[in-house]
């Protein structure tokens, strides 16, 4: 990976812990506008790599939630 994406990745990282322990779930865009102050390269990887991350998180609840009504039925 490159400097940009291994910054990004770890500034995501601590953005969503930040956003988990606060409830803030837009916390995010705080910290994309700070870093689009000097670097708008670093600005976008940081967005791709939330993007991404709430994609996952989405994707994961959608399944799971799938799995557990699949659950009850077959106990039903």
């Amino acid at each position: 990976m490159s400097l940009t994406s291994d910054l990004a990745n770890a500034l995501a990282e601590d953005t969503f812990k930040v956003m988990d322990a606060t409830g803030d779930d837009r916390f995010y865009m705080e910290v994309a506008s700070i870093l689009g102050a000097s670097s708008t390269t670093l600005e976008e990887a940081f967005l791709t790599s939330v993007r991404v991350r709430l994609a996952e998180r989405r994707a994961r609840a959608f399944i799971m939630e799938k799995l557990d009504a699949l659950e009850k039925e077959a106990g039903a």
